[in-house]
């Protein structure tokens, strides 16, 4: 069984942190919900480089917007992905450094869950290299030969 990938989920709304919650845990996710950017910058800050798989922030909250919060936590883990979802900002200039925005509208569960999904295989790296595949014709005549001895 694979290990659960770590995903620091921070939204000022609570229900909609909790929706987010069930529907990634449900997905096998682990999910640490904070509401507060600060807090989840102090998360960050004492974690291992490498043991959060994905920062998944809302866009509009106080303190800190959810642009402030993806900059700084590079700032401290640059291989962290980020991606900074919004209710009520359709369109955005994203200066900041999130991998990914998903605007109103175009934020269905389903496609969160593709983004998500698509940042946290892109952080595992490149897939191994397996060994070159013999060619048929070479096969063939591996075959041949050891048919004939």
């Amino acid at each position: 069984m694979r290990p659960k990938k770590t995903i620091l989920c921070v939204d000022d709304n609570e229900q909609i942190l909790s929706v987010r919650t069930f529907l990634l845990e449900t997905r096998g996710y682990r999910v640490i919900a904070l509401t507060s950017p600060k807090e989840a910058l102090e998360v960050i800050a004492n974690s291992l480089p490498g043991t959060l798989d994905l920062l998944l922030a809302d866009l509009i909250m106080p303190q800190m917007d959810g642009n402030e919060l993806v900059r700084r936590a590079k700032d401290m883990h640059p291989q962290l992905p980020a991606m900074i979802v919004s209710g009520t900002v359709s369109a955005y200039d994203r200066a900041g450094r999130a991998d990914v925005f998903l605007p109103k509208g175009a934020c269905s569960p389903a496609e969160l869950l593709e983004r998500v999904r698509i940042l946290v295989a892109r952080k595992r790296g490149p897939k191994k290299l397996s060994l070159p595949s013999v060619p048929i014709a070479a096969r063939h005549s591996i075959t041949s030969i050891a048919a004939a001895s």
